[in-house]
């Protein structure tokens, strides 16, 4: 390559523009035929499948109310967090399954997934998202039990005797 790049400007008229930004195309809305946009949240070994629509802001899991499923007003919290941060609480109606993990790991999942079918429904809504961290999958999971261990770190007790 004979030509060296030393200022911002090279590097643009090297690419073939005149120094603009190029434009950024807008990312479209994935809404299906019904109106609903989709989302999967995973969180320790729970996956919560999530699909909302425009609604009275009513949260069913599993075919229950979410104060029936998750009964811990803490649980409530953690899963209407993404709609308090968007201001859209009471405009989707969210329908969500999840299996694995238990109540805590499934109300982190089901979070995960309303945040991404949020970003689904409205693409513009992923940076008022991401900053609270609700995009991002934790990926955290429980340590696997090691052998000549009585749990995964965990050693048997010692005896002199």
């Amino acid at each position: 390559m004979s030509d060296t790049v030393e200022t911002l400007e090279d590097l643009n008229t090297l690419n073939g523009e005149t120094g603009a930004v190029a434009d950024a195309t807008p990312v479209e809305p994935k809404i299906d035929e019904f109106g609903r946009a989709y989302g999967t949240g995973r969180r320790k070994s729970a996956v919560a499948r999530v699909w909302i629509k425009p609604g009275s802001g009513k949260i069913t899991v599993n075919g229950k109310d979410q104060a029936e499923y998750f009964a811990r007003p803490v649980l409530q919290m953690v899963i209407e967090q993404p709609l308090n941060a968007a201001e859209r609480r009471t405009e989707f109606d969210v329908i969500c399954t999840v299996k694995g993990s238990g109540l805590s790991g499934q109300a982190g999942a089901v979070r995960h997934g309303i945040s991404r079918a949020l970003v689904a429904y409205e693409p513009g809504l992923r940076a008022v998202l991401k900053p609270y961290g609700f995009m991002t999958r934790d990926p955290r999971v429980v340590e696997r039990k090691k052998y000549g261990r009585a749990k995964a770190r965990r050693s048997f007790q010692f005896s002199k005797r």
